[in-house]
C-alpha cells in the first residue's frame, strides 16, 4: 500500500490523515528525544524540539552524541 492509497482509505472511513500524523509524531516525541525522532523521520531538529514543547515533553536536557566513551 502506498501513501496515496492509504490516505484515501483513511478518508473513506472518516479519519483525517494529517491529524493522525500530527498526533503520532507528538506521541513519538514524548517517548524519545527530539533529535532522535528528527533524524529518524527526516525532520529539522528545531521542528522536533517545537513539537516536544507543544506536547509537553520532558526531553529538554538530552545531550546528543556518542555516550559510549
Amino acid at each position: 500500500m502506498n501513501l496515496v492509497s492509504l490516505q484515501a482509505h483513511l478518508r473513506e472511513i472518516g479519519v483525517p490523515p494529517q491529524r493522525g500524523r500530527a498526533s503520532a509524531i507528538r506521541q513519538l516525541v514524548l517517548q524519545a528525544p527530539a533529535p532522535v525522532i528528527a533524524e529518524a523521520l527526516g525532520y529539522h531538529d528545531k521542528t522536533a524540539t517545537r513539537l516536544v514543547t507543544e506536547a509537553g515533553g520532558t526531553w529538554s536536557r538530552y545531550a546528543p552524541g556518542d555516550h559510549a566513551r
